[in-house]
């Protein structure tokens, strides 16, 4: 880029990787692309106190290891991220080990690509991300964010907002140990080591290893209280990771396998409905309310027993342990491998090739009550018979052909003796929850050829993931914990050996993309364009019976009998007010999706100091599995059955200001959002629904400034504001008699047209305005820091209204249209010591987060109607974590 050519003869023969910038993209490719020379001598590039403003034609911040160092030992990236602006993240506890919500620019985290080394985090079925399975932050050697668009070779179908990308650090060329032992609140205790191998072969090969475990108690529901035994919920979380890097030649090529792996064991905790209506009791339950006080946040949840009665010919009822949401385990095992590679092959014209495999195997926990009886599927039984299991439970087949094992009615109906009794009289809680496997491969390669002032590129991505969804049962413990967190790996049978689940589909998720990038430089301006052309193919299996438009199924598994018994007593469905169609069985769909993304930019350099950058980049996000497969309901060839992709068109505009002392950047960006689907999320049922929001005008401002004015003290400041302007009203249905009475959705006549009332509103769910900064000190040994974040408040639905239910048959607000703002102060200090003779790289740390203990809304999704209150997550609390690292 703009030092490109400027390198004076003195400094001509030093290696090129020993001069390069800090790398600001994504994939190898991306990086070797974005790659530039730093002037002899300057440090503009390096950035101020770990912030950069890097020289791009995208706005875009960087937070380096200088600066994600001070947080807390094992905290989530996408907190650390939560001090730049644009960004907003709810951390749902202090460690980073339970998950958050992260949004950018009012994008919410489905709608944000994150990468690892250049591999797409984003879950391959609902683009979900999540936080706590993030890389150790020891081993981050810099994290970037676009705020508004991707790199152009990124092989990910969640791109509609920004992009986070990480990279881990390279092994070190000397021999180096790091070891971290943490302590704090709520019985955290965390050790991590890393080993650098140094130097292992006349070639230059090195290598690192590192491990970490961390355990913690759940920070929510998890206090004695008098009278009342508490559940002590735990978060358990390891990792391991491991890099060899081996260079090739004096041109900066290298080849570079990494391999990572996270397990976490978390009970979930902390969320609960966002009411504050009369008759408040604050719990776990689904009933029950957000707290008001800190007093009231310390909810406990009582021990408990589940009913082990075995009485022979009489009817044992299951309770209700284990089924309480704090009770309930959310496992995950995720890994992945990864090659980054460049070679040069001839002068100018450099190849990069990054392959990668990953694996996932979660669950969000929950339980069911499972019964020993078979169900009959008939929904118009014979005269003196019921729809349910009465007819089924007096003989093992039952008198009736409709009698069937399966899980019908979202309960698993099994068709045999659970509990030992000898009879099938019996309800039997078991663990039922939600399994996803998926098998992943990947591989982004590229062809980059310099001349003079002049870069071309052209590259090929590829991403294919097998998503294997299920729902299969096991036993719980007496306490009503799981036998095993997996049920997948030993899953209960009915009484024919067919494995009952509450869900059976598989998914092939697959991406072509070719595209091409140019930059050219002349004089002071840069000029970059390129763009890709991305094929999507959803190739998606479903082995149950859509039963609602939720997505809602009935599965029979291999028990053919039972899937045809209720289709035939099930024939068809209702699509619209007076319009029938027919249940939609088992069976496969293939939906395609082509976009062509484009992204142009350039910078101009009106000084030294000062540039200008602008930037357009075209996003698209095609329909996620949830939404596919909701879709089941719908005939395929209905329009109802084929959702569109969401696609954005982004505009960025800023200036920055780069010296050694002082980095500043400030941008106005303006965003076109098409097609944006809103959905509302229910863990109870985890279910969502989904409908078109249409277009959607977003726009804003961003701002930072880092300024070091001596060695010894650096401030940091940073702020946002985005408006959201959605374009229509949204139909949801057709009026009811309540909703007449109540004059909601426009309602004036029972069965005209629903509609939230949309236009002109703000999109939910994401800040107004965000800001805050850092300061950081060093006296001698001791090195200060404090940071503050303000949240401004967030919209709880698409209407910007309060939220509204039915209560004693009155409608009555039981919340008001925005969750408040809230300020967050954390504190850390390092004592150095080197003084006592145990050099540079020994010290001692303390962090506080939220010193003053804020009690606030955590995390929740955006939601378009007024009537259904949303699942928040209580924000994190206060916690004290004191560290002691030795390195040598």
């Amino acid at each position: 880029m703009k030092f490109r050519h400027t390198l004076a003869a003195s400094v001509a023969l030093i290696p090129v990787a020993l001069l390069s910038t800090p790398a600001f993209a994504q994939s190898t490719g991306s990086q070797d692309f974005e790659n530039e020379i730093i002037v002899s001598g300057s440090r503009a590039n390096q950035g101020v106190a770990g912030v950069i403003a890097p020289d791009t034609t995208k706005a875009k911040g960087v937070l380096t290891q200088a600066f994600i160092e001070r947080q807390s030992p094992g905290q989530t990236v996408n907190d650390i991220i939560n001090q730049l602006p644009g960004v907003s993240f709810q951390n749902n506890d202090p460690f980073g080990s339970a998950g958050g919500k992260m949004s950018i620019r009012g994008f919410d985290n489905t709608r944000i690509n994150q990468t690892f080394d250049g591999i797409p985090l984003n879950d391959s079925g609902n683009y979900a991300l999540y936080s706590n399975q993030q890389l150790d932050p020891e081993l981050i050697d810099q994290v970037n964010v676009n705020l508004g668009s991707t790199d152009v070779d990124s092989p990910t179908a969640a791109a509609s907002g920004s992009t986070v990308n990480y990279r881990t650090m390279t092994p070190t060329e000397d021999f180096g140990v790091k070891l971290v032992g943490s302590a704090g609140d709520f019985n955290f205790f965390r050790v991590f080591g890393l080993v650098n191998t140094g130097i292992l072969t006349p070639w230059g090969t090195r290598a690192f290893f590192s491990a970490s475990q961390a355990t913690n108690d759940t920070v929510f529901s998890n206090v004695d209280q008098p009278g009342l035994p508490a559940h002590r919920g735990r978060i358990n979380k390891k990792q391991f990771n491991g890099k060899i890097y081996q260079p090739i030649g004096e041109d900066g090529d290298f080849v570079a396998l990494s391999g990572h792996y996270n397990e976490n064991r978390n009970n979930f905790f902390g969320s609960v409905p966002l009411r504050y209506d009369s008759n408040r009791v604050v719990g776990s339950g689904s009933g029950n309310r957000f707290p008001l006080t800190r007093d009231e946040r310390d909810y406990g949840v009582a021990r408990c027993q589940i009913n082990q009665a075995a009485t022979a010919g009489a009817p044992d009822v299951a309770n209700l342990c284990g089924s309480v949401f704090d009770e309930r385990m959310n496992p995950s095992n995720t890994g992945n491998v990864r090659l980054n590679s460049r070679f040069t092959l001839a002068q100018g014209l450099v190849l990069t090739v990054d392959p990668s495999f990953q694996y996932v195997k979660a669950n969000g926990g929950g339980t069911v009550v499972g019964v020993e009886a078979r169900r009959d599927v008939n929904p118009n039984p014979l005269v003196g018979t019921t729809p349910t299991n009465s007819n089924c439970n007096t003989t093992p087949n039952g008198p009736l052909v409709s009698c069937q094992t399966g899980y019908i009615g979202g309960v698993p109906y099994y068709g045999r003796d659970l509990n030992g009794d000898g009879d099938l009289l019996d309800t039997v809680r078991v663990l039922a929850p939600s399994q996803t496997q998926t098998n992943r491969y990947g591989v982004i390669a590229g062809l980059r050829y310099e001349l003079e002032d002049h870069t071309f590129r052209v590259f090929y991505s590829y991403d294919r993931a097998r998503h294997r969804q299920t729902g299969e049962t096991n036993f719980l413990r007496a306490d009503g914990q799981p036998t095993d967190p997996f049920p997948i790996n030993d899953p209960l049978a009915d009484a024919n050996g067919n494995i009952l689940q509450k869900r059976d589909r598989k998914s092939i998720a697959g991406l072509n993309m070719f595209g091409g990038e140019y930059r050219g430089e002349f004089g002071r301006l840069t000029v970059q364009a390129g763009g890709s052309y991305k094929m999507f193919k959803r190739d998606l299996t479903n082995n149950c019976a859509t039963s609602s438009v939720t997505g809602f199924v009935e599965c029979f598994g291999t028990n053919s009998a039972g899937l045809a018994a209720w289709l035939a007593n099930n024939p068809t469905v209702t699509i619209a007010p007076g319009v029938t169609a027919p249940v939609q069985g088992p069976q496969q769909r293939i939906r395609k999706y082509n976009k062509f993304t484009p992204n142009v930019g350039l910078t101009f350099d009106a000084t030294d100091d000062v540039s200008i950058f602008a930037n357009y980049s075209k996003g698209v996000q095609v329909p996620g599995t949830d939404n596919l497969y909701n879709a089941f309901y719908f005939p395929a060839d209905t329009e109802s059955a084929n959702p569109t992709p969401e696609t954005t068109d982004n505009f960025d505009l800023g200036v920055r200001y780069t010296t050694s002392q002082i980095q500043a950047q400030v941008g106005l960006w303006y965003t076109i959002f098409n097609d944006r689907l809103a959905s509302s999320f229910d863990p109870e049922t985890e279910r969502n629904v989904y409908r078109n929001l249409g277009r959607v005008d977003k726009y804003g401002i961003d701002a930072s400034v880092s300024v070091q004015p001596i060695p010894e003290l650096s401030v940091y400041a940073f702020g946002s504001y985005l408006k959201s302007d959605i374009q229509d009203d949204v139909q949801l249905g057709t009026c009811s008699a309540a909703n007449v009475a109540d004059r909601f959705y426009g309602c004036t006549a029972v069965n005209q047209p629903a509609f939230a009332l949309t236009s002109g509103k703000r999109e939910s769910g994401a800040p107004v305005y965000t800001f805050g900064g850092r300061v950081q000190g060093n006296l001698g040994p001791l090195e200060l820091g404090a940071q503050v974040k303000r949240t401004g408040a967030r919209y709880i639905n698409d209407q910007n209204t309060p939220l509204y239910q039915t209560i004693g048959g009155r409608t009555v607000q039981v919340y008001g249209a925005k969750a408040a703002g809230y300020t967050l102060v954390d504190l850390d200090a390092r004592l150095k010591m080197d003084w006592a003779g145990l050099g540079d790289k020994v010290y001692l740390q303390l962090n506080i987060t939220n010193l003053f203990d804020k009690l606030y809304a955590g995390g929740f999704d955006g939601q378009l109607a007024n009537n259904t209150v949303p699942n928040v997550n209580i924000g994190a609390p206060r916690a004290f974590i004191g560290s002691i690292v030795v390195g040598f």
